[in-house]
Order: C-alpha cells, then sequence, then structure tokens
C-alpha cells in the first residue's frame, strides 16, 4: 500500500511486541541470534507455513460443497476438522466472497488475527494507516493492493475482535473446475484470504 506500510514505531506496538523487542536486542548483542536469519525464519511463516493452513481450507471449501456448507455454518469446527487449531482462531467465521459481495478483514483496535490459518499477520495489517483508512475507504485501499472490483460490488469491511477471527472464503477462479485440492490450495494467497487480494488464476 505504498506510505501505508510504516515501519513499526514504538507507539504501534503493544505490551507483548515490546517484550519481544527487547529479547531479541538482547540476544542479538550476545551473539545468540543472527537477525537476518531470524528475518527469514519469521517471513518463511508469515508469507509461506501460515497461510497454507488457510488455503487447504479454501481449497476444500471450493471442491467440497458440504465442507462449504460445514465451514459457513461452523467455522471453528470445519477448520478444526483439518488440524487447525490453536491461540487466536478459537472463534472462527468465515465469510464468503460472491460476484455481489466482496468481504475485506481488519482489526481497528489492535491485529486481532487467525494464527493458525493465516501464520503471523504482516506488518501492513498492524499499521494506524490500514487500520483507519480500510474503514473509511475501503475501494481506495483495494486499489493501492492492486486490487480493482466492478462498481456495483458491495464490499464489507469486518471488524475482528478478540472473540471472533475471520476467514474470507475467496471466489474460486474460473477454469479450475478439473484442479485437485492440492493444485487448488496454491492459487490461494494470503491476502485472498483476508480481502486485500484476490486468487491466482491457474497457469494455461
Amino acid at each position: 500500500m505504498g506510505e501505508h506500510h510504516p515501519s513499526h514505531e514504538h507507539s504501534e506496538l503493544d505490551a507483548t511486541e515490546l517484550r519481544v523487542r527487547a529479547l531479541q536486542t538482547i540476544l542479538t548483542e550476545k551473539g545468540y541470534i543472527e537477525p537476518a536469519a531470524l528475518d527469514a525464519i519469521v517471513e518463511t511463516y508469515q508469507t509461506r507455513i501460515g497461510p497454507r493452513n488457510g488455503a487447504r481450507v479454501v481449497a476444500k471449501a471450493w471442491a467440497d460443497p458440504a465442507y462449504l456448507d460445514w465451514l459457513l455454518r461452523d467455522a471453528s469446527a470445519a477448520i478444526a476438522s483439518l488440524g487447525y487449531t490453536g491461540r487466536q482462531g478459537e472463534h472462527m467465521v468465515a465469510l464468503p466472497n460472491t460476484e455481489q459481495v466482496h468481504n475485506l478483514v481488519v482489526c481497528t483496535l489492535c491485529s486481532c488475527y487467525p494464527w493458525p490459518v493465516l501464520g503471523l499477520p504482516p506488518v501492513w495489517y498492524k499499521s494506524a494507516p490500514y487500520r483507519s483508512r480500510v474503514v473509511r475507504d475501503p475501494r481506495g485501499v483495494l486499489a493501492e493492493f492492486g486490487v480493482t472490483l466492478p462498481p456495483g460490488q458491495e464490499i464489507r469491511v469486518w471488524d475482528s475482535t478478540a472473540e471472533v477471527r475471520y476467514l474470507v472464503i475467496p471466489l474460486r477462479p474460473p477454469g479450475t473446475e478439473g484442479l485437485t485440492e492440492e493444485e487448488l490450495a496454491e492459487l490461494v494467497t494470503r491476502d485472498s484470504m483476508i480481502g486485500t487480494g484476490l486468487p491466482r488464476t491457474p497457469e494455461p
């Protein structure tokens, strides 16, 4: 989002993040950890390992109507059936995108995020500009992510809380009818499960 991806200021860090930052500084100074290696591990979990869980949930929902129905009725149980449970994912709600409605998730108070299915929250998700602007101008924020929706498609913004986390179920891309669940999962991006992106299209 360009200027809306600021680096963390101390005012943006909660108490836990401040403790983590202090511990990381101490361990780095003592030579116990290499910051670059730690950053690589975090990046891998944030963009690859964590979101793969959610991608498998979405792929199964695309491929299995019965599972999709269960997911929409009781997302927590449906997601847990695939083995994805834990802190920050106890109370899940699935938000299906349609041709008429595009769902977008934010946490305006802090950075509540469904860790079991999406991994670590990206920096921009926790930033004050995203948290404030997405409520006032969701279409403009989406445009900054490179997502342009039809003018008639409604955008619904959902505010995560300590009690409820959301998982967007993006529209299944056309031309994917013959793909397996594993192949479908490769098309699902982290941002598409937040609502700030769209799934990949399959290779010709």
